[in-house]
């Protein structure tokens, strides 16, 4: 894989955010925190709760929570590895804001998630919506806790 890579992740509790540190070294990519306007608290995250801020925005695909900024620099990477949790079997909502936020057109993008027990479901439909039709959308692979940067070097390298 050639090119200049990006690491753009969203993470509520910190697992995403560790794994994308490691993936941004082992890409020899820039990193990218995607940030919620309105940071989650931990009875927004609490799923078990169907009136929390998280499950309300999951019940509604077309809930599109605002971002904080919008300085990611798109245009100057050729891939980028996007990460987040899995919630309700898709990406969080905030993923489409970020991806309707730029223009995709020509990248590719390399999914990567971390989760409880789900996996990827239908996340890839779900995301293909947000980004034009020349923006190729890989889904790569969950990446919980305990990938070494050498672990992610060589999956790097296959993607």
């Amino acid at each position: 894989m050639s090119g200049k890579r990006l690491v753009a992740y969203f993470s509520a509790s910190g697992v995403t955010a560790g794994v994308a540190k490691k993936l941004a070294q082992a890409a020899a990519g820039d990193l990218y925190e995607i940030r919620p306007r309105e940071p989650y608290t931990s009875a927004d995250l609490d799923w078990t709760n169907k009136r929390s801020r998280s499950s309300i925005e999951m019940q509604d695909l077309s809930s599109r929570p605002a971002l904080a900024d919008r300085d990611a620099r798109i245009a100057g990477y050729d891939t980028i590895f996007l990460g987040f949790p899995i919630w309700w079997g898709v990406a969080p909502t905030i993923i489409n804001t970020f991806l309707e936020s730029y223009d995709f057109s020509g990248k590719k993008i390399v999914l990567f998630a971390t989760s409880g027990g789900s996996g990827f479901g239908r996340t890839g439909d779900v995301l293909r919506a947000s980004v034009s039709t020349d923006t190729e959308i890989i889904t790569g692979k969950l990446l919980n806790r305990g990938q070494t940067v050498a672990d992610l070097k060589k999956w790097v390298e296959t993607v």
